[in-house]
């Protein structure tokens, strides 16, 4: 006969963000209850409370987690070829989203009046118009117009893709090619973006 190991607070922790995770994964967020996350775990719903007070807390902290690493596995080398890596960077979200299409529709629908998940959100976005801003070589005033660019871009993007995992009217390569597509065009009218422009126009 073998005893359970006790398991460290943060251990726990990243126990019930793992059960959760499968089950907003699997499941439309009003169909995931508490009860079934604990079960999911092997343990009380008692237990579960102490560690998260409601399913929003649970599930902030799953998205957090995710985009967390999203970013770690997203980052842009200015030394490298830019645009490359931009590509690469919207095929590793798009798998993401593609394996946990209920959560990602929950966090923008759902829960879209959110403020956590609002501010998550709108933190990643921040975080990744930064890198591209860095990368993108530009400086003075086209900077400025780079970043409005690039925000109104990635909202952009964000729209398309959750708009492709709620209806699929159009297939992945071609949420790639519009996301792609848009971006050339917001950085066209922007100078010092030649070198971003020109790696786009050598990869079409």
């Amino acid at each position: 006969m073998t005893t359970r190991r006790r398991l460290s607070p943060d251990e726990r922790r990243r126990q019930l963000l793992d059960a959760g995770a499968e089950l907003f994964a699997a499941e439309p967020y009003d169909a995931v209850l508490m009860e079934n996350v604990a079960e999911r775990a092997g343990i009380s719903r008692a237990l579960l409370y102490r560690y998260f007070p409601n399913k929003r807390a649970l599930f902030a902290a799953i998205y957090q987690q995710a985009t967390k690493r999203l970013l770690a596995d997203t980052p842009i080398d200015p030394a490298s070829p830019v645009f490359e890596q931009l590509s690469a960077g919207l095929d590793v979200h798009f798998d993401y989203f593609a394996a946990n299409r209920n959560t990602v529709l929950a966090a923008n629908r759902e829960l879209a009046g959110d403020p956590v998940i609002q501010t998550i959100v709108n933190d990643e976005l921040a975080e990744l118009r930064q890198r591209l801003l860095d990368a993108s070589g530009v400086d003075g005033r086209a900077r400025d117009m780079a970043s409005a660019a690039l925000t109104g871009w990635l909202l952009f993007v964000r729209v398309l893709c959750v708009e492709w995992l709620a209806d699929g009217t159009f297939t992945r390569p071609e949420l790639h090619a519009m996301c792609v597509g848009a971006l050339r065009g917001a950085l066209g009218t922007v100078p010092g973006a030649e070198r971003f422009l020109a790696e786009a126009d050598a990869n079409r």
